[in-house]
């Protein structure tokens, strides 16, 4: 009997399962172009996603996150899979689905960040620790120097891992009357 699961809104008891030969043709169909066959295929699909996708369910994630995740894998795999492979479509397409998953789950944000920032940031933040550990002052310039780099891209790469704050989070509160970020941005308008 299959559990009834609603992710994304899709009751995926209800997702159609495709037998091997349905799948061999819609994938030849997909890859010439048909983009009926390719739909089908994609919905066809989704029983192997949400099949990884329960393996993460105890991470702490939000499951509708981690199954559009998994859904990004899966068409990615399809637009990569090419028929001379000589393996089945899902032995192709399940670590791909597993590595979207597993890039959501490892970066995290809920806003995306390049590799190359978030990889500069790691550099600038092993800088600071390098810096420090030398009884010196880690400050943006001296990072900047230390890197070879400006001190806006140094700036801008730890912004861009730090984690987002509302505008709404109270900055100050005292006796119930709370301050928020949002108070303390000028309004040019208003000058």
């Amino acid at each position: 009997m299959l559990q009834k699961v609603v992710i994304c809104g899709v009751d995926t008891s209800g997702l159609p399962k495709l037998s091997a030969e349905e799948n061999d043709r819609l994938m030849k169909a997909l890859k010439g172009g048909d983009r009926a066959a390719r739909e089908k295929f994609i919905v066809g699909n989704m029983r192997l996603v949400l099949s990884l996708v329960k393996r993460f369910w105890a991470k702490n994630a939000n499951a509708d996150d981690v199954f559009q995740a998994g859904c990004v894998g899966l068409i990615k795999a399809i637009d990569h899979f090419d028929l001379k492979f000589n393996v089945k479509f899902s032995t192709y397409a399940v670590p791909m689905i597993l590595g979207e998953i597993k890039r959501y789950l490892r970066d995290g944000n809920s806003l995306r960040v390049s590799r190359s920032i978030r990889d500069t940031a790691y550099r600038i933040l092993k800088a600071r620790e390098k810096i420090e550990a030398q009884d010196e002052e880690a400050t943006i310039a001296r990072i900047a120097q230390e890197l070879e780099l400006k001190e806006r891209e140094v700036v801008y790469a730890l912004d861009a891992i730090s984690d987002p704050v509302s505008l709404y989070d109270p900055v100050y509160n005292k006796s119930g009357d709370a301050l928020e970020l949002m108070d303390q941005i000028c309004d040019e308008t208003q000058s």
